[in-house]
């Protein structure tokens, strides 16, 4: 054989492996990317079985049409939800945790492990009508620049909750602590929190969405980080979106994904029980995380919305208490247990500078 036409086979065979190199690339690239769910789908549970039993059969049944991938994080709960879920649905991820952790961190297990295109959070009460998922891959395919979309959230009964929401403020809050917002809901200034003044059939760029149901952008939580820990409950989405906006992304609601959310009913039943021991528990956990958030986000902050919140309890408590009729006058303790409540709140954060030990 000749030293040249050993040459041209060395090169025709150096050739054809970096072509087959180069198709083996392409075919495993090809097989990776079909790997990649369309959807990762989480749902944290707390003693919610038969709602998470009818939330993950709706869920199923509407994500059949693309390829998904669903974790239930289980939040320690006592009822046989874990249970449950690993006997009737054996195709979700469980992931059980020792002790109620919270929302944000609870998301968080999950979030670590989900290879979704985009990833969903849905709450364990809340039930996806026909089409939702579709179209909000198809939004977040249109709009690269937005991070986290957000559905309309309505009650069983069709009433409207809150769905897009703008950034806490120590005067917004004061309006509606103070029953203003509810007074006045279509006047842009006292409704501005919830935008209550606004038409919920147009889509809009807002500060924050609700994490009953949200989808996000995966590269955009690299970039701002998951749910800070720090917030046990309340507060979490608030401070995420708010990182979002502040690395350069868009939060956006979206009203033709409809999602129906028995949370709702169910808090304004809260405002028909008596100031009781579990409710209070709830109020300094919501006190906590707005400290925290407000420390956080706005630094001497926290102390204004410490003082906003007790200036409107004191207020109230003095016009309560030495009234004749029985019912202004247990009102008048309501407010009385509120403001000591901030104060340990205050005590319990540090003025907002820690997280207490959890769970709360």
């Amino acid at each position: 054989m000749s030293p040249a036409l050993t040459a041209d086979t060395a090169a025709d065979i150096t050739a054809a492996t970096a072509r087959d190199a180069s198709s083996d690339a392409v075919l495993e690239s090809s097989r990776s990317q079909a790997a990649i769910p369309e959807l990762s789908i989480i749902i944290v549970s707390f003693n919610t079985r038969e709602l998470l039993r009818e939330c993950l059969t709706s869920a199923l049944h509407r994500s059949a049409a693309f390829t998904t991938e669903f974790f239930v994080v289980d939040n320690a709960s006592r009822d046989g939800s874990a249970e449950m879920v690993e006997e009737a649905f054996p195709q979700v991820h469980l992931i059980r945790t020792t002790e109620n952790i919270g929302f944000g961190r609870a998301n968080n297990l999950a979030l670590e492990q989900a290879r979704g295109r985009y990833l969903v959070l849905l709450n364990s009460d809340a039930f996806l009508e026909e089409g939702t998922l579709e179209r909000a891959i198809e939004h977040m395919d249109a709009n690269p620049h937005c991070a986290a979309g957000g559905a309309r959230l309505l009650g069983r009964d069709g009433s409207q909750q809150p769905s897009a929401r703008m950034f806490h403020t120590v005067l917004q809050d004061a309006i509606v602590l103070s029953g203003l917002a509810y007074r006045f809901p279509h006047s842009r200034f006292f409704g501005h929190l919830d935008r209550t003044w606004s038409d919920l059939s147009q889509p809009a760029s807002v500060d924050w969405i609700p994490g009953a149901f949200a989808i996000l952008r995966p590269e955009a939580l690299l970039r701002a980080g998951r749910f800070d820990p720090a917030f046990f409950l309340y507060y979490e989405e608030v401070d995420l979106c708010r990182r979002l906006k502040n690395a350069g992304y868009e939060v956006c609601y979206w009203p033709d994904l409809i999602v129906t959310h028995i949370g709702g009913e169910s808090s304004r039943q809260l405002k028909t029980l008596e100031f009781s021991s579990i409710a209070a528990q709830v109020v300094l956990w919501r006190m906590r995380s707005s400290l925290i958030y407000y420390r956080k986000h706005h630094g001497s902050g926290a102390w204004a919305a410490r003082r906003m919140e007790q200036l409107l309890y004191t207020a109230s408590w003095l016009r309560n208490r030495w009234s004749r009729n029985e019912e202004r006058r247990n009102r008048a303790l309501r407010f009385h247990s509120l403001i000591r409540l901030m104060n340990q709140a205050w005590h319990d954060t540090h003025g907002g500078r820690i997280s207490p030990p959890q769970p709360w």
